[in-house]
């Protein structure tokens, strides 16, 4: 007997951004490696790779996460 169940069907209201598909689906669809969600929303779901970009450029360029000294260049 397996100690944690598949979920195969999203709850109502679950909505997820299918990468392999590039499509907004209700519940998971497709497998989690393929995915970004669950937003609260079908329009947040499609703005989920807006949203991606914003945030990859939020954290480049944000100093707490750089870990090379100051004054050292990349090669």
């Amino acid at each position: 007997m397996a100690l944690f169940k598949k979920r195969t069907v999203g709850k109502p209201g679950e909505w997820y951004y299918c990468l392999e598909h590039k499509k907004v689906e209700e519940g998971p669809e497709c497998p989690a490696k393929d995915r970004f969600g669950p937003y609260t929303s079908r329009q947040e779901a499609e703005h989920a790779m807006e949203t991606a970009r914003e945030r990859n450029l939020q954290w480049e360029n944000d100093p707490k996460w750089h870990d090379a000294a100051k004054g050292a260049e990349d090669d």
